[in-house]
């Protein structure tokens, strides 16, 4: 019996999107595969060596990253300016420190390597200028943008706009703010 309303249409998934568990999977297979040619050739021992060793290196990196981002995060709430808006470039590359630590601490060889190279400051510093170039002119530079507003002494004040007025007119003369001294 048909009630005559519409098929529910699902949402079509971007490819990306619809790719990304079948590359999970994949990588997983392959770092697999991976520790047991290891694990034939050097020994079971050397395999957990390495993933135990890993992961140890890991959340040192993660824990260094960390108390590096809170004394930042503690010097720019103490200092006089701290409304001041923060110099672009300062620090850059923290966020792939803690994700190189987290790579280190994930089991298997393939994430190691990869954490590996990000512990490489010039290569972290070049990556992270190329994400901050293609992340800024998306939607999420835009609402960083929005969120931030400056006052007349250079100081930032967080917060939204909300207006109550009521919409006006294009013919219309826009209000002019009142004269105070």
């Amino acid at each position: 019996m048909t009630t005559g309303a519409p098929t529910p249409t699902a949402q079509k998934r971007s490819r990306p999107r619809s790719l990304l568990p079948l590359a999970i999977a994949a990588w997983l297979v392959l770092e697999i595969w991976l520790l047991m040619v290891v694990g034939r050739v050097a020994g079971g021992l050397t395999v957990l060596l390495l993933l135990v060793g890993g992961a140890v290196l890991g959340a040192a990196v993660m824990k260094r990253a960390g108390r590096r981002a809170f004394t930042a995060l503690t010097e720019t709430l103490q200092s006089p300016s701290s409304a001041v808006a923060p110099q672009p470039g300062g620090n850059p590359g923290n966020g792939f420190l803690m994700l190189a630590g987290l790579l280190l601490m994930l089991p298997g060889l393939i994430s190691d390597a990869a954490g590996l190279l990000l512990l490489i400051p010039p290569l972290r510093k070049s990556l992270s200028r190329r994400v901050r170039r293609a992340a800024v002119p998306g939607p999420l530079g835009d609402a960083y943008e929005q969120a931030r507003m400056r006052r007349p002494d250079g100081k930032v004040v967080q917060g939204e706009v909300i207006r109550d007025d009521p919409p006006r007119s294009e013919d219309e003369d826009p209000p002019r703010p009142p004269l105070t001294k």
